[in-house]
């Protein structure tokens, strides 16, 4: 039996980047006369027209998508791009580039079927050959990306016709498939180039909903409706993704009117936007989100390279304290690197309760001890301190750190905290792996393979399992587990998964924070899902007479 599946072109849905962040492309349908009705009972028409003007806290570093690995360029990306599927509202996979694809008996081959009325920004057609190149970009040691992994299973690739793809497996991979959600690149602007210095990086030409404008580094991106987008041009004309380092300054930027969208704080949600002044304004929505917030360590220094201590700093730390203090409760502690109740999250795995004397028991028990009186213990003429860092703009990671900070101090260690721009960030510290330990987040894949963040095999510069982990257990249940297909059958090797990376503590898990974006009234047809809200974005639309920007 061969499984064919049929995208659903009119379909909202949400395009899924693999491991790092979920990018999101978005999709529309019918464009002409649609009238809905409001709560009040009166219609108003579906418009074209006016912009959004969205926050982020940090800028974009690279717009081209195997090299988009950050969030902010990742989500930019996603307009311009498109992927040979994506996830839909539901979480279920859908056609994007491809309107069918069929999957062979033996799990091994997948064969797409391309849609044939697309073009690139630029007016040139999409075909099979953009594809075919994309993948041999991905595979290409020359291209400096963290998701070529998925790629390099791949045993034959081929374009036999201008509307057909076809990949072979060496061995059937659990999540081929959702590699293709990855953002297809044009041949005939990259071909023959170093993909490191083309222009492409800060001038992006793709296939998708949205067009490249204009970039003001540190400052703006400006993207304008694809008149010729091949599912209808989406109704808002433009999106501008103003850059606000700082989240109270992004919040009184909305409130002055300067942006219609931006992710609101706990703080910010629970109390200060309760008034009947900002619900005439702005709606706000609240769901889990698809991420997780950890302390991580650098197992190439010694001081980490004992798990002992790893277990000594987890018990140091109330985390419900973080989840009550910092969230304001609109979260849950986290205890591995899976959504709770999704299928691959394990609920029983060993957890690390607030237990300072435990903590402190701990330490002793390795050598670590405060010899001199001063607070801060010591062992081999080393006293017991580093630096956290995290980046500027995430007030909840910072105010994490600081937490951290109060009570591993009580325990004997020292502990101090760095907060550093998203770009020098990234370049300066995390790629080349000059940091102590770090507060970051990842975004939680749909499929469960961990690979590229766990496996020993990539530890190297650029690559995502930066803090050096290395478990030969964990090695082999990731290669076990991307090569079943059954989830019944995957299942029980995630848990055990999840049973060591508890045990290890590669990271300190510290919490699951629920999504809390705010948009402005005027935009309508926004609809909440378990994707949230983004999945069908195209579909927004402000009421001719409540649109903002004329132009």
């Amino acid at each position: 039996m061969r499984w064919i599946v049929f995208g659903l072109r009119a379909s909202p849905r949400l395009i899924c980047l693999i491991l790092l962040s979920v990018v999101l492309t978005l999709a529309g349908g019918c464009r002409e006369s649609e009238f809905i009705a409001t709560e009040g009972g009166e219609h108003t028409g579906v418009a074209y027209g006016d912009t959004i003007i969205m926050g982020t806290i940090g800028d974009a570093s690279n717009l081209i998508p195997p090299l988009a690995s950050d969030a902010s360029s990742s989500t930019i990306s996603g307009h311009v791009y498109n992927g040979l599927i994506r996830y839909d509202k539901d979480m279920r996979f859908e056609g994007d580039l491809a309107e069918s694809w069929e999957i062979s008996d033996d799990g091994r081959e997948i064969t797409f079927n391309l849609r044939r009325d697309v073009t690139w920004h630029d007016g040139e057609p999409f075909t099979s050959a953009d594809v075919l190149f994309t993948y041999q970009l991905m595979i290409d040691p020359d291209t400096p990306t963290a998701y070529a992994e998925r790629y390099k299973q791949v045993e034959q690739a081929s374009a036999p016709d201008p509307y057909t793809f076809k990949v072979r497996y060496a061995q059937p991979l659990a999540p081929a498939l959702v590699s293709w959600a990855m953002g297809i690149c044009p041949k005939h602007l990259l071909e023959g180039k170093d993909i490191t210095t083309s222009e492409l990086a800060r001038n992006p030409v793709g296939t998708g909903p949205f067009r490249f404008v204009k970039w003001n580094p540190g400052e703006q991106i400006v993207l304008e409706r694809n008149e010729d987008y091949f599912e209808g041009a989406p109704y808002i004309k433009r999106i501008v993704y103003r850059i606000v380092p700082d989240t109270t300054t992004m919040f009184l930027e909305l409130q002055s009117g300067g942006l219609d969208y931006m992710g609101l704080t706990p703080l910010q949600y629970a109390r200060q936007t309760d008034t009947p002044a900002f619900k005439r304004r702005f709606n706000k929505y609240r769901y889990p989100a698809f991420a997780y917030t950890y302390l991580g360590y650098n197992l190439r220094k010694p001081m980490f390279q004992d798990k002992r201590v790893r277990h000594a700093i987890a018990y140091a730390i109330d985390k419900q304290e973080i989840v009550d203090g910092v969230l304001l409760g609109l979260g849950q502690p986290a205890t591995g690197p899976y959504k709770p109740g999704s299928w691959p999250y394990n609920p029983d795995v060993p957890r690390y309760p607030y237990a300072p004397d435990k903590a402190r028991a701990l330490l002793d028990a390795v050598g670590w001890k405060d010899v001199d009186g001063d607070g801060v213990r010591e062992k081999d003429g080393h006293r017991f301190e580093f630096t956290i860092l995290t980046n500027q703009g995430n007030d909840q990671r910072i105010k994490a750190g600081e937490i951290i900070q109060r009570r591993l101090q009580e325990v004997g260690i020292q502990v101090k905290l760095r907060v550093v721009e998203w770009a020098s960030f990234l370049k300066e510290f995390i790629h080349p792996g000059k940091f102590d330990a770090t507060i970051l987040g990842w975004t939680i894949p749909v499929d469960p393979d961990g690979y590229n963040i766990w496996h020993s095999s990539k530890t190297g510069a650029r690559e995502l399992n930066f803090v050096a982990y290395s478990n030969a257990e964990v090695d082999q249940l990731l290669e076990q587990g991307r090569r079943v297909l059954p989830i019944e059958e995957r299942r029980p090797i995630y848990h055990r998964l999840q049973e060591i990376l508890a045990q290890d503590q590669p990271y300190t898990f510290l919490y699951v924070p629920d999504s809390l974006p705010v948009v402005a009234r005027r935009f309508h047809g926004i609809e909440e899902a378990p994707a949230g809200i983004m999945h069908n974005f195209n579909e927004w639309y402000v009421p001719e007479e409540q649109q903002k920007y004329k132009r």
